[in-house]
């Protein structure tokens, strides 16, 4: 079985006014299945990977018996499909609340308003593209806000995924162009999670 495109359970104007449906449109058609597509086609030199699951391919990256070109677009292509079929399930447009994160989140960080200071102000000042993800690390079960560049998928690094968002330019730039922090600012009125 080959890796899909997942299917968005809302339609591309749906969380307008904050994100805007030719984004969204472009973001999961084009990007999104550009990264099934490079991971499909690396896999196919590998019998043996096709059909693994993704979390398992990733946890696993550094074992795999392939090249090390191979690797890395495995790394590259399998975190962006990661990611993004992550990314659309937190997109919610009726923002409906998750009363046992946010309980959790506010025990460990003092408050949401604090998590979302904290998390807003670590998305503005990663460098580049990349993700930032709220996480509960797998070593001690603490949450801990992360920055990962490029398409670092955070079950590389140990980490559970509870929130993340995209600020790669192409998440954004179409309606915010280089006002990220309006985007990530944005971000907080179109999620599931708290």
């Amino acid at each position: 079985m080959i890796h899909q495109l997942p299917k968005l359970n809302y339609v591309y104007d749906a969380l307008e006014p904050y994100i805007d449906a030719k984004t969204m449109e472009l973001h999961h058609t084009k990007h999104h299945q550009t990264y099934v597509d490079k991971l499909n086609a690396t896999l196919e030199k590998y019998p043996e990977l096709v059909g693994r699951p993704l979390e398992e391919l990733l946890i696993n990256l550094q074992s795999l018996k392939v090249d090390d070109a191979d690797r890395t677009a495995i790394r590259n292509h399998g975190g962006g499909h990661f990611n993004h079929s992550l990314f659309w399930m937190y997109l919610d447009p009726s923002n409906t609340k998750n009363e046992l994160l946010a309980k959790e989140i506010s025990k460990t960080f003092g408050s949401i308003d604090e998590f979302k200071k904290q998390f807003t102000d670590s998305a503005a000042k990663l460098f580049g593209s990349g993700w930032t993800w709220l996480a509960r690390n797998n070593q001690n079960s603490k949450l801990e806000i992360k920055n990962l560049p490029n398409q670092d998928a955070p079950i590389i690094s140990g980490l559970q995924p509870l929130l993340g968002l995209d600020v790669w330019e192409h998440a954004y730039y179409l309606k915010y162009q280089n006002r990220r922090p309006e985007y990530i600012e944005n971000f907080w009125k179109v999620i599931k999670l708290i």
